[in-house]
């Protein structure tokens, strides 16, 4: 009888030992939700932030929203009944996203939002942001000197939905709109992408074939303005300007192709994103709204440095 007691035991310590063992093998999850991964931009912001994720710990997992409101939806969902314990999230929209934000937020999910805002102050633990506005405050002064006050010029819109379209046309034109020599002569949006903004300029242009400039909200659309000049033969007497510092853009500056763009860093919201996420989850309860992210100017005398 004590040796089927000692056995008994044994075999209880064994199970609880492995039972411990498993759940010391399990890491914490981090989900990374981004807008679209249909743009390099992103896919940096992604990246970079699996990868803080992932040498903080934990095991790191990337959902690509495909700019896509429901895909988003399904991605939220999918997240929190797989038990992930943070969410460094680009949201879709400022408006729409936020009742995913909420789910989570229920489900005691603390969500980092990086790069896009959602408009409330009562959803996302926390908001890491590039300064859109001063960003684009300085591309329109560099828009201004380099058409020395006057000419024609098409605005392409990103993302209507997102804040950082408006706050980036809001920065651009506080400085252009006190140049009456500088006439808007088109305001379209192509959602942040390349192939659109190439359509949008291209149609722009068969009633406007004689503009001075493009001002696009993000780098894609800058690519894409410039190649419907290049098509049209007016690549060399067109100036464009972007918005990222996406690499691809940058050596279009430093070969005179492209004039300027503001630079984010994508880098820097990611790594504190992760940051405050392993943070949260290791006690921290007080967290900043929002979080500032500089942006920097490049054009043709810095692009080099870049």
């Amino acid at each position: 009888m004590k040796i089927k007691t000692l056995l008994m035991a044994l075999l209880c310590a064994m199970m609880l030992a492995a039972c411990r063992g498993d759940k010391e093998a399990e890491k914490p999850k981090i989900a990374v939700v981004i807008s679209t991964l249909n743009n390099p931009w992103f896919v940096v912001l992604a990246e970079a932030a699996a990868k803080n994720a992932t040498e903080l710990g934990y095991e790191a997992k990337i959902f690509d929203s495909q700019n896509n409101p429901s895909t988003e939806s399904d991605n939220f969902e999918n997240l929190i009944s797989s038990g992930f314990d943070a969410i460094l999230f680009n949201p879709t929209d400022a408006d729409g996203s936020i009742v995913n934000i909420l789910k989570a937020k229920t489900a005691g999910i603390p969500v980092f939002c990086m790069d896009r805002e959602v408009n409330s102050d009562d959803a996302a633990t926390c908001q890491i942001l590039s300064d859109n506005y001063s960003g684009c405050v300085d591309v329109g002064i560099e828009f201004v000197k380099a058409l020395n006050e006057k000419g024609t010029y098409v605005e392409i819109l990103g993302l209507v939905g997102d804040n950082n379209t408006w706050a980036r046309s809001g920065g651009f034109h506080s400085v252009v709109d006190k140049f009456p020599g500088l006439k808007m002569v088109a305001q379209q949006t192509a959602d942040f992408d390349r192939n659109k903004a190439m359509e949008v300029l291209e149609t722009v242009m068969q009633a406007n074939p004689d503009i001075d400039a493009v001002f696009c909200g993000n780098d894609a659309m800058a690519l894409g303005a410039y190649q419907a000049l290049l098509s049209a033969g007016k690549a060399d007497k067109v100036k464009v300007f972007g918005f990222d510092g996406a690499g691809e853009v940058i050596e279009k500056i430093k070969e005179g192709k492209i004039v300027a763009t503001g630079l984010q860093h994508p880098l820097v919201m990611a790594e504190t994103a992760a940051k405050f996420a392993d943070e949260f989850i290791k006690g921290r309860t007080v967290f900043p709204q929002r979080v500032p992210v500089e942006v920097n100017l490049i054009n043709a005398s810095n692009a080099a440095q870049f």
